[in-house]
């Protein structure tokens, strides 16, 4: 299967041929436990950060399952996978006839990733369920993230886990569980993942071989927050720079601000530069957040809701511009003035 069906990040590996994880035995090991007991939940939501190892983990606890159907006789632990076995290779390729992968999908006419996860492709779950296992043994579905299911769709979801088939089983991954419905939460197992440590970002930035630019490491380390997707979007997507261009605007006022705001501007309006823009837009809204909180804090209350009323100003006027394609450049302009008024 190839990286483009996973959004892989520039200088990431896929999920479903990742054959390393970091930072997250504690994980594995009461997955192992609790599917060689025969008892484990026919749902499991995996929850944490974005880009801390969820798909990873997801997919090894599926090869693990895969590779050893009976669960009384399956290791007491999840091993790497090996590369060379026909689960691996047909998880790899998309060709497993027991694994069905759910993610966005991509818009033919644009190329691009749609924004939600549809109805269409919760009915693919229906059909895999309808057919026959390749094995008479588990089938596996992966939801990544369950945040970007669409109302309909969620609902489907819903509806299977209410009457789940016989050895079926869920791997439910969110970014934020909060947002999803609670009838869902309520049917799944929850399982709850931590930003990396300091020692398994290493680790996973060693696997991948990471260069990050000189001087930047320390940055890149601490502004990441145990997330290697925000790791390799600060390293490879110029975040660090954008971060810190953004830093210079708010201390700048007339001509030298315009610049910075134009300079920023086209940056995140070039060609491929979505993963940018995503980035950016994130951390404009982690800002303006952390202003307001911080205004709370000290008993500014008139500063806290301005920031408040600015971030939910800002996430409105940026889902406007994406629903209706409107010039990026100009919107960010937009955006960026109203946060340096």
């Amino acid at each position: 299967m190839s990286e483009e069906r996973y959004g892989v990040l520039d200088g990431a590996i896929a999920p479903a041929v990742n054959t390393r994880l970091f930072g997250h035995e504690a994980a594995e090991e009461f997955l192992a436990r609790t599917y060689r007991s025969g008892k484990g939940h026919h749902a499991i939501l995996i929850e944490g950060p974005q880009g801390i190892g969820k798909a990873t983990l997801a997919f090894r606890f599926a090869n693990h399952v895969l590779s050893h159907p009976d669960p009384q006789s399956a290791p007491e632990r999840i091993a790497d996978p090996d590369p060379g076995s026909a689960v691996s290779r047909q998880i790899a390729s998309g060709a497993s006839h027991n694994l069905l992968y759910l993610t966005r999908p991509v818009d033919e006419k644009t190329g691009k990733f749609k924004t939600a996860i549809t109805i269409d492709e919760v009915r693919r779950a229906g059909h895999f369920f309808s057919q026959t296992s390749g094995t008479g043994g588990w089938r596996i579905v992966i939801i990544d993230p369950a945040d970007d299911l669409n109302r309909n769709a969620a609902n489907a979801i819903l509806k299977i886990l209410e009457e789940p088939p016989k050895r079926a089983m869920f791997l439910v991954l969110s970014h934020a569980p909060g947002k999803l419905l609670p009838t869902i939460r309520s049917r799944c197992l929850p399982l709850k993942l931590s930003a990396l440590s300091d020692e398994a970002m290493g680790q996973a930035l060693g696997q991948l071989g990471l260069a990050i630019p000189k001087g930047q490491a320390e940055t890149v380390l601490s502004l990441s927050k145990g997330s290697v997707a925000q790791a390799l979007k600060l390293a490879n997507y110029g975040g660090a720079d954008l971060i810190e261009a953004f830093g210079k605007l708010l201390g700048e006022e007339g001509p030298a601000a315009r610049k910075t705001m134009y300079k920023l501007a086209d940056a995140l309006s070039a060609k491929d530069s979505d993963v940018a823009f995503g980035f950016f837009t994130e951390h404009l809204g982690e800002f303006l957040m952390d202003e307001a909180r911080s205004a709370a804090l000290a008993g500014n209350l008139a500063r806290a809701e301005h920031y408040s009323r600015l971030s939910a100003s800002i996430t409105e006027q940026l889902g406007i511009a994406a629903a209706y394609n409107l010039e990026r450049k100009q919107t960010i302009l937009d955006v960026l003035a109203s946060v340096t008024a």
